[in-house]
């Protein structure tokens, strides 16, 4: 299957799909056919911070519309921040969605994880993650949802951590695990990954571009 990506929201979360799906079908021993449009971050997230689904939404489908012209079969949005207005998208997009939400249902049920704490931007940990079901979903105080949100953003559209988005963000996990009960720690944006840059962590990772490329790569392949 020809794949298409909305990329560019942020750059380093467009490579980190990148090169989770290249590895993904290298270790088949398939081809990857894939093509990538570029998104503008800023633009995106003026969107969400607004609440402004449906514009977002129709400014999705035109680049699904341009990836559709090239030849995709199926389209995924390579950001958790973007997934605020999928509902709106897939109701006029004119290619298949691979939702990144359906995917990590999937993916609790078989790991049977039932509690998770959630990082990532003000939509994603107010929506609980966008309302993921059978999973409780835990996260920061209300009163530091605006802190977190703007490391987040800050960091996505960087495309770089600083040692205290780092530090903040290890800091709200471990409280998640230690106070709250997290069985596991959800990387709910997608460019968390460049805070969480270490071999290995006290509690369990859960990165959602990785499961996202994980249900993508199946989908093309078979």
């Amino acid at each position: 299957m020809h794949i298409g990506l909305i990329g560019g929201i942020g750059p380093a979360a467009t490579e980190f799909y990148y090169r989770a799906l290249v590895s993904l079908y290298a270790k088949e021993n398939r081809k990857l056919d894939l093509t990538i449009a570029n998104a503008d971050a800023r633009e995106m997230v003026n969107n969400l911070e607004a609440g402004n689904q449906k514009a977002q939404a129709a400014i999705f489908s035109r680049y699904i519309d341009q990836l559709r012209a090239a030849g995709c079969e199926a389209v995924a949005v390579t950001s958790m921040g973007g997934h605020f207005c999928i509902e709106e998208l897939e109701s006029i997009s004119s290619l298949p969605i691979i939702n990144a939400i359906s995917a990590l249902h999937a993916y609790f049920t078989k790991e049977n994880i039932t509690k998770v704490g959630v990082l990532g931007t003000r939509a994603v940990m107010q929506s609980r993650l966008y309302g993921l079901e059978g999973v409780d979903v835990l996260t920061v105080a209300e009163n530091e949802l605006g802190e977190a949100h703007a490391h987040y953003v800050s960091m996505a559209v960087s495309g770089k951590a600083t040692d205290e988005q780092r530090t903040y963000f290890e800091n709200a996990a471990v409280r998640l695990v230690s106070e709250q009960g997290a069985q596991a720690i959800v990387l709910g944006g997608t460019d968390l990954f460049l805070a969480f840059d270490k071999s290995s962590y006290p509690y369990t990772l859960v990165d959602c571009a990785l499961v996202h490329a994980a249900e993508i790569a199946r989908l093309g392949m078979n």
